[in-house]
């Protein structure tokens, strides 16, 4: 009898801990841009853009290999796995790093922001190896409980402490609170890693299963690199094309949309993703089952989001007080659009990758990669702060067309 309620009673926690730090996440980028001015915001999105890009580039996407391999191997032989990833990740650093710090001035970042590039992106790649790795092992609470102290924690603290001292209000501040939280989480992590008594750690890295990985990942990591590239080159090309204020409301809306996708992942996304991937390989009416109920479920919260957050937005840009974000209030309406469209196009990229099609995933990306420096160039000559915009939007519809096209050539002409 109480079994069954601490089950049901499991994914109602997940969402509310999930719900609680996508509050904090929203209320953040709120809070920062009342007490720091525009420009400040716009290079905090400069920032958190090219961490988000750094990540894959240091990391190589081996997580889509790793996720699959490490479910099919026997927990003695888990730590082996995770020891040659490690392994591979930090020769990347020893290459990487340098040519990293070399481009952000050019890229535009102040030289005080570089200086925290290197940590927060240790960090930020720690604990979300980790993140992934529970989340895969089906540890969903232990996995938002640390994801809570990374994101969620410093959030709260930024807004509390920013409040009561004027002192405070200013980038480096946020940084050093994101840098501890950071630590905090990746020290949760790590005693929890331990805790599982993975086996294998003694053995020596498998550079053989490091080159497979490599080879499977590599064409995951081009296509995950295109579509990253449209949510990094954004904000930078929309620097060029107006200035960094109006960068600043940019990454203003598009932090306020990005909430969405948290609940997502939390409500629906962490739970279906790996039953999809079990029943990929046997199941396949359950699949497609699971695949519907997963679109309506996406769909249904895309549109309460949005109904609920353009009632909101203009009283919460009226509480910022900054006349910059009022004026440029349509930008929000692109920003959501494109944000909608790119929840939708998981249901079905989740669908195809649990069925290892993995080429028009890849196809998908490159292409909206495309279609979006083209629609930005071709809308440069119309308007300029609203280019980047529309490019971005348009490109997650053509994303979203080619893989709901390919899931249902699939679905209906079969799997095999």
């Amino acid at each position: 009898m109480i079994r069954p309620i601490i089950q049901g009673a499991i994914p109602i926690f997940n969402v509310g801990l999930r719900t609680g730090t996508l509050a904090t996440r929203f209320a953040l980028v709120f809070i920062l841009a009342r007490y720091l001015d525009a420009a400040a915001i716009g290079y905090y999105g400069l920032f958190t853009a090219a961490i988000g890009y750094a990540l894959l580039c240091f990391g190589l996407d081996l997580y889509v290999y790793t996720t699959r391999e490490i479910t099919r191997v026997e927990r003695a032989k888990q730590g082996r796995l995770l020891k040659s990833q490690a392994a591979l990740v930090g020769i990347l650093y020893l290459l990487l790093a340098p040519a990293a710090l070399l481009i952000l001035p050019w890229a535009g970042l102040p030289p005080g922001l570089i200086w925290w590039f290197l940590p927060i992106l240790v960090l930020e790649h720690l604990n979300q190896e980790i993140f992934r790795l529970l989340v895969i092992l089906s540890r969903q609470i232990t996995a938002s409980v640390l994801l809570f102290i990374r994101q969620g924690s410093w959030a709260i603290a930024v807004a509390t402490l920013m409040t009561a001292s004027e002192d405070l209000r200013n980038l480096h501040f946020v940084m050093s609170l994101w840098a501890g939280a950071g630590v905090l989480a990746a020290l949760g992590g790590l005693w929890t890693l331990h805790a599982l008594r993975l086996g294998g750690w003694n053995e020596v890295v498998d550079w053989a299963w490091v080159r497979k990985g490599i080879t499977v990942s590599s064409a995951f990591l081009v296509a995950t690199l295109s579509l990253r590239a449209i949510q990094t080159v954004d904000r930078f090309w929309l620097q060029e094309l107006a200035r960094i204020e109006i960068v600043g409301a940019y990454v203003l809306f598009f932090g306020a949309s990005s909430a969405l996708n948290v609940f997502l992942d939390a409500a629906i996304f962490s739970f279906r993703y790996p039953e999809m991937v079990v029943l990929g390989s046997e199941k396949l009416d359950e699949l497609h089952g699971k695949t519907r109920l997963m679109a309506l479920h996406t769909l249904g919260a895309c549109l309460l989001f949005a109904f609920a957050s353009v009632l909101a937005m203009p009283t919460l840009l009226g509480w910022i007080g900054s006349e910059i974000y009022i004026a440029h209030l349509d930008l929000y309406y692109w920003v959501l659009a494109a944000r909608i469209i790119y929840s939708l196009s998981m249901v079905p990229h989740y669908a195809l990758y649990a069925l290892g099609r993995d080429r028009p995933l890849i196809a998908s990306h490159l292409a909206g990669l495309g279609v979006f420096f083209i629609t930005t160039l071709a809308f440069t000559q119309v308007s300029r702060p609203y280019a980047v915009p529309i490019g971005v939007l348009i490109s997650m519809l053509v994303v979203l067309l080619w893989k709901s096209a390919a899931y249902l050539k699939m679905l209906f002409h079969g799997a095999h």
